[in-house]
């Protein structure tokens, strides 16, 4: 029979291995799921997997969709590696969109272009202030940071909801709980015209480099990790990991909250109730397919923002419900979580 037995040490190859492995089962789990719902699975596949790549106009739409993943998932890994459970990402980036556009709404005729700049300032320091509560509660009072990241997702939401009903709502608008369209010089930047790729991109990319040099290269950063992963050896080390839990969650809010930035005020243009897109939850499953590195997470994000253009056009093409989206997500997330077993068991026969 088949049974799991100990590593001497962990398996480095199959820590790079387990990605691949669960997105291959993802994609066969996903083939029978297609087919019991009477669907053609070749076609199914084709609406997740090619149709995001097949022309230029749909790969700058993968990168609108993979921007937000890949910043709040570089800030996540900053957590994660410092042993801080953020789970509050999405409250952190819907708190970043009410602060951008605080901002954005406050333009007039005579505004100039650098309200771009304190726009993306003003969703960066919402996401930092969201992040901070979670910080000084397990700071001062030993909270669990995962409850309180949680439940301030829901805080957020009423935030944002209440302003949308309430005193921001544009009262042009039909009585759509939206506030109104934010005037073109508080837009973000293109990148390429007619699209809607913007320059949240090149950010995202410059957060990469940022946090793999942070990460790997710097003093700052090992004093980060260890002190995260062992306060005690921190402590011995000079180290502080009261430090470590603040500069965590700081940074991972500040990323968060300039995504939210970059959407209300680049392809959203306004605030509604919709801003909430999960993008918060999926990047938790992004920074550990990626391995909490900032290189395995650009290409994971990419493969998580073909699952949401994938379940968009498999709603509107094959009459899929919207859940289909999630339903992929998770099936990646669970796969990638067996997979892991392998890293530290191997897989032997015995009679």
């Amino acid at each position: 029979m088949l049974r799991l037995e100990a590593r001497p040490q962990p398996s480095a190859r199959w820590g790079y291995a387990s990605p691949l492995l669960a997105l291959a089962i993802t994609v066969v789990i996903g083939v029978i799921l297609f087919a019991l719902l009477g669907k053609d699975p070749v076609r199914g596949l084709q609406v997740f997997f090619w149709e995001p790549l097949k022309s230029g106009y749909a790969l700058t739409e993968l990168m609108v969709k993979a921007t937000p993943l890949l910043i709040i998932a570089l800030g996540l890994a900053v957590c994660f590696r410092s042993n801080v459970w953020n789970i509050g990402a999405e409250g952190q980036y819907v708190l970043g969109a009410i602060f951008a556009a605080g901002v954005a709404l406050s333009a007039g005729p005579d505004t100039g272009r650098g309200v771009v700049v304190l726009i993306l300032l003003a969703g960066v320091f919402g996401g930092m202030l969201w992040a901070g509560i979670t910080a000084l509660l397990r700071d001062r009072f030993n909270a669990n940071e995962i409850l309180v990241s949680l439940m301030l997702v829901y805080v957020a939401i009423q935030v944002l909801n209440y302003l949308v009903y309430g005193p921001w709502k544009d009262p042009l608008g039909y009585n759509f709980p939206q506030t109104k369209t934010f005037d073109a010089v508080t837009q973000i930047p293109k990148l390429v015209q007619g699209t809607r790729l913007n320059i949240g991109l090149l950010l995202a990319l410059a957060g990469v480099a940022g946090a793999w040099l942070f990460l790997f290269r710097t003093y700052a950063g090992f004093a980060q990790i260890v002190g995260g992963l062992a306060p005690a050896a921190a402590r011995y080390a000079g180290f502080s990991s009261r430090k470590a839990l603040w500069v965590a969650l700081l940074t991972s809010g500040a990323a968060a909250g300039l995504a939210g930035a970059l959407e209300v005020a680049g392809p959203i243009g306004q605030l509604t109730p919709y801003v909430p897109m999960g993008y918060g939850f999926a990047a938790i499953i992004v920074a550990f397919v990626g391995r909490l590195h900032p290189v395995g997470i650009v290409f994971s994000a990419i493969l998580m923002s073909m699952f949401y253009i994938g379940g968009e056009l498999a709603q509107s093409r094959l009459g899929l419900p919207k859940s289909i989206t999630g339903v992929f997500q998770g099936l990646l997330l669970f796969a990638l979580l067996a997979c892991d077993t392998l890293i530290a068991y191997r897989v032997v026969w015995k009679k």
